[in-house]
């Protein structure tokens, strides 16, 4: 069988690639002769790290031919059909399905998460391509429930995010050797300026109760930066490392930490698949939802002009002090996450080879 892969691929978002490679694996695991084209920023930097096709995902002459010789499009996972920036996403990845329908192709929706979609155009324009489709699976409830309300009639699976089944081979560490480590997950948001003073307030509270901090950029450059902004305020020097590094570097980095304090969806996740307990602050809905999904909190709503520094300091301290029954909670309910999540697969290769 031969598949084409449409997401946010090749642009160095660590949770974008997480997700297409984990797809990757878990596609191999039930199909191992099968071949894949990705829609890449990032064509040649795509193939060499994951051993598939790519083509370039603007090049429209490239994507129709390689969906001409393929037996269908998997679209997903991440937030793709959303407008919260803007109406490219939802126009470009319902186009790449038109492509796919109009070329007689099964389309599936990989454990896409959906939403915000705001303005009706675009609620018109998704319900059109999804009820085209051949299969759909969200990853959680609240994108089934969004679907639903704008008028999806099709069956919604729901799977979780392809990430909670990356092989990952996570190595045992002493994490009580030393200080106690605090893994920082952080983006820039809304009101930067703000936002920079209240992480600055609650990190330095961490760092005078003796806590270590590493940050962990998820997004490149851009999340490396905005960490070295937030460091260079810091009382005391803490660890930054590079956003370009590879995924099991960041997994490896994350799995020494005792804790993560986390924006990043994929930081979180890789906190479930590495049993680091959590303190979540969320700057979108999908931050609650898998928050949800795996009975952690959400410790602030960065997006409420009132949340206090000291809810993070606070829950830092909860967390610690119960982090062995906290981690034993997280392990259990990542597990079951996982086994979930590769099921995907097979569903979508049933998908594609019975409803063509």
């Amino acid at each position: 069988m031969k598949v084409v892969l449409s997401g946010y691929y090749g642009f160095d978002n660590t949770g974008d690639e997480a997700i297409v490679k984990s797809m990757i694996q878990h596609l191999r695991t039930f199909d191992p002769d099968i071949q894949i084209i990705v829609l890449s920023q990032n064509p040649s930097k795509t193939e060499t790290d994951y051993g598939v096709s790519a083509v370039d995902r603007w090049n429209y002459k490239e994507i129709i031919r390689a969906l001409k010789e393929s037996d269908g499009l998997i679209s997903g996972g991440g937030s793709l059909l959303q407008d919260a920036t803007g109406p490219r996403s939802v126009l470009y990845y319902t186009g790449i399905m038109h492509m796919a329908k109009w070329l007689r192709k099964p389309v599936f929706i990989y454990a896409q998460g959906m939403g915000p979609i705001r303005k009706p155009i675009h609620q018109l324009l998704v319900r059109i391509a999804l009820d085209r489709v051949t299969g759909i699976s969200v990853r959680d409830k609240k994108s089934k429930e969004l679907l639903e309300r704008i008028g999806i009639r099709k069956s919604i699976d729901l799977f979780p995010d392809p990430v909670f089944g990356y092989d990952y081979k996570n190595v045992e560490t002493d994490r009580h050797s030393q200080k106690p480590l605090i893994a920082v997950s952080i983006r820039e948001w809304g009101d930067s300026e703000k936002l920079v003073e209240k992480l600055t307030e609650a990190f330095n509270t961490c760092l005078a109760k003796g806590y270590r901090l590493r940050f962990i950029p998820m997004h490149g450059e851009s999340d490396e930066a905005f960490s070295n902004k937030v460091a260079q305020r810091l009382d005391q020097e803490v660890e930054v490392h590079p956003g370009h590094m590879s995924i099991d570097e960041k997994l490896h980095l994350l799995s020494e930490a005792d804790l993560l304090i986390g924006m990043r969806l994929h930081s979180l996740i890789f906190a479930g698949v590495c049993s680091v307990p959590f303190v979540a602050l969320s700057y979108d809905p999908k931050i609650d939802a898998l928050a949800d999904q795996l009975d952690f909190p959400v410790t602030v709503d960065i997006n409420d002009p009132t949340w206090e520094a000291s809810a993070i300091t606070q829950e830092v301290e909860r967390l610690y002090e119960d982090r062995l029954s906290q981690t034993e909670k997280l392990q259990e309910r990542a597990a079951t996450l996982s086994t979930r999540a590769k099921e995907t697969a097979q569903v979508a290769l049933q998908n594609l080879q019975h409803k063509k």
